[in-house]
């Protein structure tokens, strides 16, 4: 053993008994040669650590074996054709399945370990790689995540009962899937989401397998159809909002004020011309998509536009203004500069709302008693919950609403029926999923087809074309939470690769576990 210059070097030599043929496992009795390895090791403190192993070289001695000549290998230390120790070259493994090329390169750098990202990469390849089994887990989990959101997708499949991946696919094609399965029989039970992308799969490859909808999609889509609901009738909150209002406002002297409209600011401008080209390439038929990629919008903007009245985008587009800290006084400015029939100063005003607690400037109450002037004020709007908070109190348990919470959702359901009708049912189905009381399914389904608001009974219907297994996610225990666990563990991987690794390395990560 010799230490210099940080490198600390052991010279060994193999005393095992002569070692056996890798090819016919003869014990070998006559040595050839012996020479010297150089190997790697784990280093000792701060100190680099080589191996000089003087290994021997024995004949084979069984005519009919290929192999004339073998070399001893010490077990727990050298391996074929390596020139790392064992034991580096699992450390090695094991940074190289956190951390993948480039991070980990740089790890044993820091760790005085000699690799680089070509060699660390090579150690997750054949043949260590990790192998599927002949045979699909019992209970199968299937779903989707993204190579590139919006435009390619992979499908991951778990084993539901050990929570681990079994497999990752290139693609999310049911073509793909129903070979999987077939080349993989025994699968029993299938847990996926709500989309049906797999079901062609399942019924060509496993059609005795029962499929599971998962619970926690199933509440997902029932809050988007209540929400939904929400913004459907706002008006009839805001309407009930501003009657209780006006009786409480005293009235004012009558004046007559400039008609409203709209500014024409920059974003009013834009907001005209995007609706003139939306409607003239709808009316040369163009898709959704083709005028989202022609316009360079997202496909939600574009249908908003289809669907929405020209008079209202511009008033939308003004609304995205801030309201700041000057709105909870706006309805107290209105009202004295009608009571003055417009003749106040502005700097009374702001002295009168800085007295009851405006923190603002001078110059924003300036604006808007300009803005009162020329006819193009903001209406103020009352003071509702929005859709999201309204869904949050529905689809929460009663038991965890505060007071305030539950006084504002009583309100909510007195200003319109249909939100009401709405909340009975989210409740009601909401129950079903907690309870797992899937024998009541089908009742639920048509009372929210007979009378509920249009997006609850088209989540009806759309429970009803998948309604086996739907039905079999509300009866038994299974779900797809494991599924979705290695699902966030997929997209932690492939971020932490910057999009640069192959599909190959990817499933290869994935698969392996630390």
């Amino acid at each position: 053993m010799s230490d210099s210059s940080g490198i600390l070097v052991v010279e060994a030599v193999s005393t095992a008994r002569p070692g056996r043929c890798p090819n016919c496992r003869k014990q070998a009795r006559r040595v050839h040669s012996t020479y010297q390895r150089t190997l790697d090791e784990r280093p000792l403190g701060s100190r680099r650590v080589i191996v000089r192993l003087r290994v021997r070289r024995y004949f084979c001695d069984r005519k009919s074996c290929s192999r004339t000549t073998f070399v001893e290998q010490v077990p727990g230390l050298s391996t074929r054709y390596r020139r790392s120790s064992t034991g580096l070259a699992s450390w090695l493994r094991s940074i190289a399945i956190e951390l993948g090329g480039r991070p980990a390169a740089r790890l044993c750098c820091r760790l005085r370990l000699t690799a680089g990202r070509t060699r660390l990469l090579r150690l997750l390849t054949a043949p260590t790689a990790p192998t599927v089994p002949d045979r699909a887990p019992r209970v199968l989990g299937v779903d989707e995540f993204a190579f590139r959101k919006g435009c390619t997708y992979g499908t991951v499949l778990v084993d539901v009962e050990a929570g681990r991946v079994v497999d990752v696919l290139p693609d999310r094609t049911s073509e793909t899937f129903a070979t999987w399965l077939t080349e993989h029989p025994g699968v029993e039970i299938i847990c996926r989401d709500r989309a049906t992308a797999y079901t062609k799969a399942v019924k060509e490859a496993a059609p005795n397998a029962l499929e599971v909808a998962d619970r926690w999609h199933l509440l997902q889509n029932l809050s988007a159809a209540v929400e939904k609901t929400c913004h459907q009738h706002r008006d009839c909150l805001r309407k009930r909002a501003e009657d209780e209002t006006v009786t409480e406002v005293p009235e004012a002297a009558p004046m007559l004020l400039p008609p409203a409209e709209l500014p024409r600011t920059q974003i009013i401008e834009r907001t005209r011309h995007r609706y003139e080209d939306i409607h003239r390439l709808l009316e040369k038929r163009w898709t959704i998509s083709a005028i989202a990629r022609r316009l360079n919008l997202d496909r939600k903007t574009v249908r908003r536009f289809r669907d929405t009245d020209l008079d209202e985008l511009p008033a939308s587009a003004r609304d995205r203004r801030p309201n700041g800290v000057l709105e909870p006084f706006k309805a107290y400015l209105n009202a004295r500069f009608t009571e003055a029939q417009g003749q106040v100063s502005g700097t009374r005003l702001f002295l009168e709302i800085q007295a009851r607690g405006y923190r603002g400037s001078r110059q924003v109450v300036r604006k808007h008693l300009a803005a009162l002037r020329a006819g193009t004020a903001e209406p103020i709007r009352a003071d509702i919950p929005s859709p999201r908070k309204i869904t949050s109190w529905i689809m929460r348990p009663r038991e965890t609403l505060t007071e305030s919470q539950d006084e504002c959702l009583l309100q909510v359901r007195l200003a319109c029926p249909d939100i009401t009708r709405a909340c009975d049912l989210a409740r009601a189905f909401a129950d079903l999923v907690r309870h797992r009381r899937g024998f009541l399914l089908l009742e639920w389904i048509r009372q929210a087809e007979r009378d509920a608001p249009k997006p609850m009974q088209g989540f009806a219907g759309f429970l009803r074309q998948d309604l086996d297994a739907v039905t079999a996610g509300l009866t038994l225990p299974w779900s797809s939470g494991a599924v979705e666990g290695n699902v966030n563990r997929v997209k932690t991987l492939k971020r932490a690769m910057y999009g640069r690794a192959s599909f190959n390395l990817l499933r290869t990560r994935i698969l392996i576990r630390p």
